[in-house]
């Protein structure tokens, strides 16, 4: 009986690999085909400089988030496989107007960017954190890390002021959005994030599923992100952006714009503030400030993990947030 099942299985698996052998090749040669007809064609198009611009961006906004997105997603498994429920209540004071500055504070110690720090954020939800501390953590992990602060010194030479502002701006933007979510926030607002391996599994089948999960669910987002950053790159010309450096309420404004759709990584943003010479002090804070929590690819990962309602108003909020605590930090340390 054993060996007629056996038999039998064999003939499946060959048939289904035969099937997929004849349809796959068949697809290959229908895109070989349409690929020799219509590439002289759009070779054409594909080769002018915004093309190859936008192609450039989004390349280096992929590129540049996908290792950090990694270092997350793995940090987020190693969360939900490895370290108990009893930790974080432990850990975090039962209190949430307490646990949201002490999470927040907690963001020093992960060295990665805010594609980091979406799944990093889910994984503590799923392990009971409050979501109000979690959502501390996740604007201020990305935002005053060893490495970002290091970074502003590099990029601000002889400035330790700029380096003291965007650590004090950062971290009270994350501790007010925390006890604003603590106060007026719904649950109805925010998806809980699913646990998405086998309650059964454990220890590192846990891990690998939760990786596998995470990182593929996170990185389509991140590509949608990338790719709407790289249009606007093109499409707003740079003469536009001149015209708001004149006024130092409107530079603010559009350097928290900028910020949203640039999308350029935590550990490097401070290097393309630095280059903003026209733009005042502030608003150079502004956008160091709002970029880590508030940009396109954030948005998207946020609305992929915890819900599009949840996303749009939270990150509404925590732009003006950080735009007010920027211009007030910036009048009182630049």
């Amino acid at each position: 009986m054993e060996n007629q099942r056996t038999v039998v299985d064999g003939l499946r698996l060959g048939i289904r690999t035969l099937v997929y052998t004849v349809l796959g090749g068949a697809a290959l040669i229908a895109i070989a085909t349409v690929a020799s007809v219509l590439g002289p064609m759009l070779a054409l198009d594909l080769y002018t400089p915004p093309v190859a611009a936008w192609w450039t961006v989004f390349t280096a906004i992929a590129v540049q988030g996908v290792p950090f997105l990694l270092l997350g997603t793995v940090v987020s498994a190693a969360i939900g496989a490895f370290v108990p429920e009893k930790v974080f209540s432990r850990l975090l004071p039962r209190n949430q107007a307490l646990a949201v500055p002490v999470a927040g504070a907690a963001g020093v110690v992960l060295p990665g960017c805010e594609c980091a720090s979406v799944p990093v954020a889910g994984s503590l939800m799923r392990r009971g954190v409050a979501p109000a501390a979690a959502l501390a953590f996740l604007l201020s992990a990305p935002a005053i890390n060893p490495v970002v602060l290091v970074a502003t010194s590099v990029a601000f030479p002889g400035q330790p002021e700029m380096v003291l502002a965007r650590l004090v701006a950062s971290l009270s933007t994350a501790v007010v959005m925390g006890w604003l979510w603590a106060r007026f926030g719904r649950e109805q607002w925010l998806r809980p994030p699913r646990r998405h391996a086998d309650p059964t599994a454990t220890g590192l089948r846990a891990f690998t599923a939760g990786l596998q999960h995470d990182f593929l669910h996170a990185g389509g987002f991140l590509v949608l992100g990338a790719a709407a950053a790289a249009t606007f790159n093109i499409v707003v010309p740079r003469s536009v952006l001149d015209l708001f450096t004149g006024s130092v309420w409107l530079s603010v404004l559009l350097l928290a714009l900028l910020a949203v759709v640039l999308c350029v990584c935590s550990e490097a943003d401070a290097f393309v503030a630095a280059s903003l010479s026209g733009f005042s002090p502030t608003a150079r804070l502004a956008f160091m400030v709002v970029g880590p929590m508030v940009d396109l690819k954030l948005i998207a990962l946020q609305a992929g993990t915890f819900g599009r309602s949840f996303a749009l108003r939270f990150s509404s909020v925590t732009w003006v947030v950080a735009v007010v605590s920027s211009v007030l930090v910036g009048w009182w340390l630049l």
